[in-house]
């Protein structure tokens, strides 16, 4: 075997754990976002909040904007993947946190809680 040979080898073994680790950085973060899904649709068709922590939920938003603000920072202001997906995390964490107050202070009337 050449030294040509072991150094393609080389390189393409180092590309497979990243290559491997973004794709299942993908599947977990896509499925992550359809999981606040139900969340949200639970919250909206019952109507009622009292069961969810609007304290946690926060908590989760500016953990994943900050996220998404330290990467943007990190990747020299530039967004890629990684960015995206922390940015749509902090909005899905931000609409949920955002129902929770609205029905636990606002109160909306019957008719428009049947909208949704």
């Amino acid at each position: 075997m050449n030294t040509a040979a072991l150094a393609t080898d080389r390189v393409a073994e180092r590309m497979r754990g990243p290559t491997l680790l973004g794709g299942a950085f993908a599947l977990f973060n896509g499925l992550r976002i359809v999981a606040y899904l139900p969340t949200l649709a639970a919250i909206q068709t019952s109507g009622q909040a009292d069961q969810h922590s609007l304290f946690t939920w926060l908590t989760f938003l500016g953990a994943n904007l900050t996220m998404a603000l330290w990467l943007h920072e990190q990747n020299a202001r530039r967004i890629n993947r990684a960015v995206a997906v922390n940015a749509f995390n902090a909005f899905m964490c931000g609409a949920i946190s955002a129902s929770i107050a609205w029905l636990r202070w606002v109160q909306p009337n019957p008719a428009f809680t049947n909208l949704f």
